[in-house]
């Protein structure tokens, strides 16, 4: 994994806000967006996002990654899940993923 992916991807987390979240796959999505308008070759996707999650990203907010079903990394749910609890992220019914038609963030540019 080349470090300027590694470094974009990092950087996109740590700016999700507070009670907001994003897939592994929009993440991957808003980076590749941000080289091509940079001019540099859209590169990764969900599984490198996941990648990078699992070896480089407890120095961002982590619980506010989740899959395509809003559900946390499964070894971490009860961490994540009290990490979006306390922020007040919209959850499922039963709590146990984000919902996430009304917790999905985007950024901005």
């Amino acid at each position: 994994m080349d470090e300027a992916y590694l470094e974009a991807v990092l950087d996109l987390v740590d700016a999700i806000p507070s009670g907001r979240a994003m897939t592994y796959g929009t993440i991957a999505e808003a980076v590749a967006d941000r080289f091509v308008a940079e001019g540099l070759p859209a590169r990764g996707g969900p599984r490198q996002v996941g990648q990078i999650m699992s070896r480089g990203g407890s120095g961002v907010p982590w619980w506010r990654v989740v899959n395509a079903a809003g559900s946390p990394p499964a070894h971490h749910a009860r961490a994540a899940l009290e990490h979006l609890r306390a922020e007040g992220t919209p959850l499922s019914a039963d709590g146990t993923r984000v919902a996430l038609r009304r917790a999905i963030w985007f950024p901005d540019d």
